[in-house]
């Protein structure tokens, strides 16, 4: 009896050695892998640490030193200066050149409408309301008629009747070339000289370089990187400048010559018309 008792208590001592020592040993498992991982956190922390800055000064947008932003809000005053003037010359020739365009466009449109109606209707007066209050040829066949039906004056009146209507259409015709021509000096004076006031700029860029070596002792490219670009660039905006005011300038020339080629045309009928309807009435 007492050897099966011992028997038992053997074997329960047994079963229970069999059952704590895996708890035991995944328990020494845990520590020993809490142990190696403290290290390693450790030694991830100052990475992350360091490389938190990097990846902030990457993701940071740099502003550019060598871009004109850069000059706008940076630039001396100088550099600033030439800029101002380049943009008003800019700004000036564009809308000079839509503002001919489309009165060259308006006036050839009323070219076509003269030579389709004008000169069918039954009279000079239902050919004057036929033609837009506001337009060239309107006020050109205006001046004609009231210098036809208008020539009195002790002076005036030593001047022949076709002469004094000649002079008045031509004077008309003027007008609307003076009209038309208005602008065009402004495009010449830009595209003449805004590549030299670009060139100034670019001189000054590099003289701002040169002082800046010669104050550091040594040539070295972020003390004359800045300047040079900045010189470049307004090199470049000078030509920017430039070349459309010279082409629109010689656009709207060859425009002007071919409309008021026709404006001319008119006056010349207008004029045969009136010293007709003059001898008509002579009869």
């Amino acid at each position: 009896m007492i050897s099966r008792i011992s028997a038992l208590i053997a074997a329960v001592a047994c079963a229970a050695t069999l059952a704590v020592s895996p708890l035991v040993a995944h328990a020494q498992d845990q520590q020993a892998s809490a142990a190696s991982a403290a290290p390693a956190e450790q030694t991830a922390a100052p990475v992350a640490e360091a490389a938190a800055p990097a990846a902030a000064a990457a993701t940071e947008k740099k502003d550019n030193p060598y871009s004109l932003g850069n000059i706008i809000a940076h630039g001396n005053t100088v550099d600033q200066a030439v800029l101002v003037i380049l943009a008003i010359m800019s700004m000036g020739s564009w809308y000079i050149l839509f503002i001919r365009l489309w009165d060259t466009a308006k006036l050839n449109k009323e070219a076509k409408e003269v030579r389709a109606s004008f000169f069918k209707k039954a009279s000079l007066q239902e050919g004057l309301k036929s033609l837009s209050e506001t337009g060239a040829f309107r006020y050109i066949a205006q001046t004609g008629v009231d210098a036809s039906e208008h020539h009195e004056g002790a002076l005036t009146e030593n001047i022949d009747h076709n002469t004094w209507v000649t002079m008045n259409i031509d004077r008309a015709v003027g007008e609307v070339n003076s009209r038309l021509q208005g602008g065009l000096g402004f495009l010449a004076t830009v595209g003449s000289t805004s590549p030299f006031i670009g060139l100034f700029g670019t001189v000054w860029g590099i003289l701002q370089a040169l002082t800046q070596i010669g104050v550091a002792g040594q040539a070295s490219i972020d003390k004359v990187a800045g300047p040079v670009g900045a010189a470049l660039i307004m090199t470049a905006i000078g030509l920017a400048v430039a070349v459309p005011a010279v082409l629109g300038y010689n656009w709207l020339v060859n425009r002007n010559k071919a409309v008021m080629s026709q404006v001319r045309a008119f006056a010349a009928d207008l004029h045969g018309v009136l010293m007709g309807n003059r001898k008509v009435a002579g009869r």
